[in-house]
């Protein structure tokens, strides 16, 4: 049974578009491993994926290896192929043992950075304004350490979306899956200010319901939320780097620091497994054993 890698590809893509639900960048992320793959092979002289054995796996990881690619990123390509190969020995009755087989190289273990709370505070404290630009910030930096959403998730909210009533705003997560989170009065209060006093101003000229918008108007984009935060470190001195996932990873470790259940944790950042949640246990614990060892006598 021929089996043409292109088409087989195309068929992968639009099932992991239209019934995995999976986002842009992911699907993004699987065909370019996979083309790698396949253009691999090709040099091979295979050109039927039915013809793909353990040795073709395991060249293409020493291929990887040789090249210097990181452990993360060999880790991602080899489980996208498998993946792929997993979906066709379902629709195609395929052999995937081959990538089955295969050494899986495990992760670098990398604890999430995060801010400690007198730094957040210093961020917040040194940002405060009364200008359009200064509050609509604030309210930004404040919904996402108070709800610690991705920031794509951010950019999606609209106006319905906000319960101030209740305090919650509706997000939409990775897979279409949709949360409800909480947030508290600092939150409440800067997203009021920003929703009264500045984005209809900045609104004259366009007509959309995205919560937050820039400074002519128009949705707030991801990139745009990574340069506001950028331009808020440079305001409040702090010799360390940002990146908009790092309020998320804030929001986590706070919450675990202060006694929350992993669980609700887990929840509130809309992760589908437990031990997505677990990184920040580690920071915790890592917290807890610096404390330690800086505060005690005998330590």
């Amino acid at each position: 049974m021929q089996i043409d890698p292109q088409s087989a590809l195309e068929h992968f893509i639009r099932y992991i578009q239209l019934e995995k639900n999976f986002s842009v960048h992911t699907v993004r992320e699987y065909e370019f491993d996979i083309k790698e793959f396949l253009t691999f092979l090709f040099s091979e002289g295979t050109t039927n994926l039915k013809d793909v054995e353990y040795i073709h796996a395991r060249n293409y990881a020493t291929k990887l290896y040789d090249e210097k690619k990181a452990r993360t990123s060999i880790s991602r390509k080899i489980s996208s192929i498998r993946t792929f190969f997993n979906y066709l020995n379902r629709e195609f009755n395929l052999d995937d043992s081959a990538f089955r087989s295969l050494y899986h190289p495990k992760k670098e273990k990398r604890l999430p950075n995060f801010f400690y709370e007198e730094e957040l505070s210093q961020l917040f404290e040194r940002n405060v304004g009364e200008d359009p630009k200064s509050i609509r910030n604030i309210a930004l930096l404040e919904l996402l350490y108070a709800t610690g959403i991705r920031v794509s998730e951010c950019t999606s909210i609209e106006l319905e979306d906000i319960d101030f009533n209740y305090s919650i705003v509706r997000v939409m997560g990775k897979g279409r899956k949709e949360r409800i989170v909480p947030f508290g009065q600092y939150a409440h209060e800067a997203l009021t200010k920003y929703m009264n006093e500045v984005r209809p101003k900045l609104m004259k000229n366009s007509h959309h319901k995205k919560l937050f918008v820039n400074m002519r108007g128009g949705q707030l984009t991801t990139r745009g939320v990574s340069y506001i935060l950028e331009e808020m470190i440079q305001n409040a001195a702090l010799n360390t780097k940002i990146y908009p996932h790092m309020l998320r990873h804030t929001f986590a470790t706070h919450l675990l620091n202060n006694g929350a259940d992993i669980r609700t944790v887990q929840e509130l950042l809309g992760h589908a497994s437990l031990s997505s949640t677990q990184t920040y246990t580690h920071v915790t614990k890592e917290h807890l054993r610096n404390t330690y060892m800086s505060a005690h006598p005998r330590a």
